[in-house]
């Protein structure tokens, strides 16, 4: 409920600071004195966007703030959503500065106008006879039955079953357009991996041993020569190495018979001379295996040609990394069928799903069946209490079809009325005026009170075109109403506002050549002379203030 509101430097207030009943508030004054400026500046911490520059004194800030206590309302969910901070007593505010730019606060957290409007229409609904009225909304209407019908757990498990439903059909729909992508892909993958897997890439460095017997094969003449060159000069020539070598080892032995010194010389020479012959073999030997092999050139050459074409298509450049790609296309085409069998398995699961939601709309129909009777009856009684005897409201449930299952069932609810004997039920909009409609809806809010916890209503001077006793029992509804909410009511009619738990006068002042709206909370002889001066005028008489007395007792008893 609105517990407190502050409104500082708004069109003709300077500061006001209203604490509010959690019951019915009521709220009177002469036309003009400022109840609708009260009402703009709750609106603009309710999210309404600023229509122009309102300020009492154009050098300040305007503030306005509403303190809200909201522990009976299920709407921890909101601030949990938007990652706000929640608290039972709970504050709005708006601050417009000279220049017109505007912030917004939830408890301190500056939030953005979509936010605070969110919040707004889960605190305060603001009616008015001209306004464009919720009960037209199908969701209201939807929610109108469903409070009443009791109908809060067996909805709860039905939209856990519906998200669940939900989820499991949106991983279906994405498994199977993957599923039609990889098909429409998959020979083209398929010609891929049969390229890569007939080249029979097994060995990472087959490409450099490839190189390297590739430059030996084209190079065979050459190194043949060189061999045979190195052959001749070690072993074959008459000043061959071994020779000379052999010569220069005689000649130190014979020098070791007279110098010893020398013997650590031959021996030296001598491993030289057995390495240089192991040499020459290994080179022999080496001439002898190298041929000059066409057909083996045009093979490596092939094989070379179809790894640098895989390369080239595939833009890496190493075996390793076709090998990688070979690897991931392999994956691809077996994922295909296992991707078949999760989407035949989520379409079992999804059917299932949907045969339970089928059964569950189906309870929750027959329950907005049941209850539909009783609403229709108890909203026509209190429409007779507020003068309209001939009102009707038919409520018309349509059961839609299986694949018609949404977030609340599968029921298309409608609200047809008619206010008039002999004229057919229609949809509200077309036939009911503004004050037919406003106590339509306090009927029906009213009726609802009694189920859920509703938001703060706030009605703007709905009781136009009735007085008398009708205004008595439209008093009389507002004050059951209030039993289960808070409300509060800018009225002119002085039953209504006999009925107040607290009564709150708006009026205009000047100070210093300068014209403020204020308002004040009447004390129990105030509210005699406000609701005297009500039923007769500026100044009222004994009868008049008799007849407030007695408007104010019957209020109490």
């Amino acid at each position: 409920m609105l517990s407190r509101l502050i409104i500082r430097n708004y069109a003709l207030i300077e500061n006001l600071d209203i604490a509010f009943s959690g019951k019915l508030n009521i709220i009177t004054g002469e036309t003009g004195a400022g109840k609708s400026i009260i009402l703009g500046a709750l609106s603009l911490i309710l999210g309404q966007r600023i229509e122009g520059k309102y300020f009492f004194n154009q050098q300040k800030k305007c503030v306005i703030e509403g303190h809200f206590e909201i522990e009976a309302y299920p709407i921890t969910a909101f601030f949990e959503d938007k990652d706000l901070d929640y608290e039972p007593s709970t504050v709005l505010r708006r601050e417009i500065s000279a220049d017109g730019k505007s912030r917004a606060f939830i408890n301190d957290t500056p939030v953005n106008l979509t936010v605070l409007r969110e919040l707004g229409e889960l605190l305060i609904d603001i009616h008015s006879q001209h306004a464009t009225l919720e009960i037209n909304n199908e969701s209201f209407q939807l929610l109108v039955v469903d409070s009443i019908a009791a109908n809060d757990l067996l909805l709860k498990n039905y939209q856990e079953n519906y998200q669940h439903y939900k989820a499991v059909t949106q991983k279906l729909k994405t498994l199977e357009e993957r599923s039609h992508q990889a098909k429409a892909d998959a020979d083209y993958y398929q010609f891929q991996y049969n390229e890569l897997d007939e080249a029979s890439l097994n060995d990472e460095f087959e490409q450099e041993t490839l190189e390297q017997e590739l430059n030996a094969l084209s190079h065979a003449e050459e190194i043949k020569k060189s061999l045979i060159t190195a052959g001749t000069a070690l072993t074959e020539d008459e000043q061959s190495t071994v020779i000379l070598l052999k010569e220069a080892l005689l000649q130190l032995q014979h020098a070791e018979k007279y110098l010893p010194e020398v013997h650590e010389l031959a021996e030296r020479l001598n491993s030289a001379l057995i390495e240089i012959r192991d040499i020459a073999a290994e080179v022999d030997v080496l001439e002898s295996s190298t041929t000059i092999d066409e057909s083996r050139t045009d093979a490596v050459n092939e094989r070379l040609s179809t790894i640098y074409n895989l390369q080239k298509k595939h833009r890496v450049t190493s075996i390793q990394e076709l090998i990688k790609i070979r690897e991931g296309l392999s994956e691809k085409l077996d994922s295909a069928s296992t991707t078949d069998e999760e989407i035949e398995r989520l379409k079992k699961e999804s059917a299932a799903l949907k045969d339970e939601l089928v059964i569950l709309s189906d309870t929750l129909s027959a329950s907005r069946n049941e209850i539909i009777p009783t609403i229709e009856k108890r909203v026509r009684e209190m429409l007779a209490e507020v003068g309209m005897p001939n009102a009707v409201l038919k409520i018309v449930n349509e059961l839609l079809d299986e694949d018609s299952l949404g977030a609340t069932g599968r029921n298309k609810i409608q609200f047809l009325f008619s206010a008039n004997k002999g004229q057919d039920p229609a949809p509200m909009n077309k036939v009911a005026s503004g004050g037919e409609l406003s106590r339509l809806m306090l009927s029906i809010k009213s009726l609802m009170s009694n189920h859920i916890a509703l938001p703060t209503i706030i009605f703007d001077e709905i009781d136009t075109g009735i007085s008398g006793e009708v205004a008595l029992k439209v008093g009389a509804i507002m004050e059951r109403l209030s039993e289960g909410m808070q409300v509060i009511a800018i009225t002119h009619l002085p039953q209504i506002a006999s009925k107040g738990d607290a009564h709150y006068f708006v009026f205009k002042d000047e100070k210093n050549d300068t014209t403020h709206t204020d308002i004040t909370l009447l004390t129990n002889d105030e509210r005699v002379m406000e609701i005297a001066k009500m039923l007769s005028g500026e100044n009222p008489g004994e009868f008049a203030l008799q007849h407030a007395r007695e408007l104010l007792e019957a209020a109490k008893s």
